[in-house]
């Protein structure tokens, strides 16, 4: 659960929500929250990078999203209490739900790739032939 894509983009979402609609102190603890989901996110995408499983861009899209949820916390923890917080934390967060949206937009973007069927190609008798044509008249 903790490996989850989705989770650490609902928590910094949450948080995000939180430190704008005025609710510093829930968007402080949500976002504390948030670090060691988005840890566990960016951990599993790299795992995932080296074993083959996984595309670079998650990978670094996760770290960077864990990276900007880091310093959004620490720019929320360190407001003085009762003063509303800086406004790299909230800016930081809305870079690191960009971050977690990259890969899907990437996806979006990417044409649909249709697999081909490996068939042989051998040629038909002219029985066959003539069998196929007298099925289509």
């Amino acid at each position: 659960m903790l490996g989850s894509r989705l989770l650490p983009l609902v928590l910094a979402t949450a948080a995000f929500a939180a430190g704008v609609s005025g609710l510093p102190g829930l968007a402080l603890w949500i976002g504390l929250l948030t670090v060691p989901v988005a840890a566990a996110a960016a951990f599993v995408a790299v795992s995932d990078l080296l074993e083959g499983r996984s595309s670079h861009l998650r990978a670094v899209s996760c770290g960077v999203a864990l990276a900007l949820v880091v310093v959004a916390s620490a720019a929320r923890s360190t407001a003085p209490t009762g003063a509303s917080a800086s406004p790299l934390a909230t800016w930081a967060l809305l870079l690191a739900l960009v971050a977690y949206a990259v890969p899907l937009v990437a996806w979006v973007i990417q044409p649909a790739r249709v697999p081909r069927e490996a068939r042989s190609r051998r040629r038909l008798r002219p029985a066959e032939v003539d069998e196929l044509l007298s099925r289509a008249a």
